[in-house]
């Protein structure tokens, strides 16, 4: 396995095309327009999550369609989470070729990078992750640092 680096990227105002529209791609995206990001979503369906979140959102566009060979141009970042392997392979290989981050929810050897799950308190922002191997333990160490934030908070009033 490689050895990936945390590192806390500015995504403000960056470009980033997610291709898939079911519950994964919308989580994700939720999370990138809370960074601050700009979000281009390529799907023939939408799930209802994401439609609500293009309502409450400017930065969020939906484009029904499908994946298009050689479409991407000027990403900073892509997520391919469709609910086809071969697509998602075309994608990742696409960003290979014009070195555009990429990250391929179904196969973390496809990903440049990994979505962690993330814990904010105030300016503080913890992010965890487990290399793409064991998201259930990350949820609940996760929920168990929450909980400690929650304790200080109860227990002193500030963290």
């Amino acid at each position: 396995m490689s050895a990936y680096f945390p590192l806390f990227f500015d995504l403000q105002d960056r470009n980033i095309r997610v291709f898939g529209g079911g519950t994964i791609a919308a989580r994700r995206v939720e999370v990138l327009l809370e960074s601050g990001a700009n979000v281009s979503v390529v799907s023939p369906e939408m799930t209802e999550a994401l439609e609500r979140l293009a309502e409450r959102h400017e930065r969020l566009s939906l484009d029904y369609r499908r994946y298009r060979s050689g479409e991407l141009t000027k990403e900073n970042i892509v997520l391919a989470a469709t609910n086809d392997a071969r697509v998602n392979t075309e994608i990742y290989e696409e960003c290979r070729r014009k070195q555009i981050p990429v990250n391929v929810a179904s196969d973390k050897e496809k990903c440049d990078f990994y979505f962690p799950a993330l814990i904010r308190e105030g300016n503080l922002i913890i992010g965890l992750t487990s290399g793409g191997e064991d998201h259930q333990g990350v949820a609940k160490a996760a929920e168990r640092i929450r909980g400690l934030f929650r304790d200080l908070r109860e227990q002193d009033g500030v963290i």
